[in-house]
């Protein structure tokens, strides 16, 4: 019976070890997924952050590309308002010196010389105001556009770039 209980006692004692040897094991195992668990989510996380951050900067940077824009156009719009305005002034000016010339007039002929000379001067100055607020227009308009154009170009070659 000796036998018998020291049998059952390696027997005990054994199952015991490979019990506690699979215990072990489990636990280590479970504590390596555990672990690769939370490497993953690590990694994860950090790879949302970085995304929203590289979404934060390019938010930012169409945000100055559209201020810049709309400080472009602005400037255009101011040109071509001090432009008119001193047009406008110069031939109200050269309207009434027109006016007093003509009142000076002694015949019907020098009437009719000087208010051709005049219109055609006029006509001249007009053409000439038309061409140079075009000509300010459309720069404006190119200078408008380039900052905008430039994000796009850029998101353009990163989309890209990413495929």
């Amino acid at each position: 019976m000796a036998d018998s209980a020291e049998t059952v006692k390696k027997t005990v004692e054994t199952a015991t070890a490979t019990v506690k040897a699979s215990a072990e094991k489990a636990q280590a195992q479970a504590e390596k997924i555990q672990a690769a668990g939370a490497q993953a989510f690590r990694e994860a996380t950090e790879k949302s952050v970085a995304g929203i951050s590289e979404l934060n900067a390019e938010g930012k940077k169409n945000l100055e590309a559209l201020v810049a824009s709309a400080t472009a156009a602005q400037k255009g719009a101011e040109t071509l308002s001090a432009a008119s305005l001193a047009y406008g002034k110069k031939s109200w000016e050269d309207g009434v010196a027109a006016a007093q010339s003509l009142t000076a007039a002694r015949s019907v002929q020098e009437l009719v010389e000087l208010q051709t000379s005049w219109a055609k001067s006029a006509a001249e100055t007009y053409l000439s105001e038309v061409s140079k607020m075009t000509d300010v227009f459309t720069a404006s308009v190119k200078d408008s556009f380039k900052p905008i154009n430039e994000r796009v170009s850029a998101s353009v070659e990163k989309f890209q770039a990413a495929r």
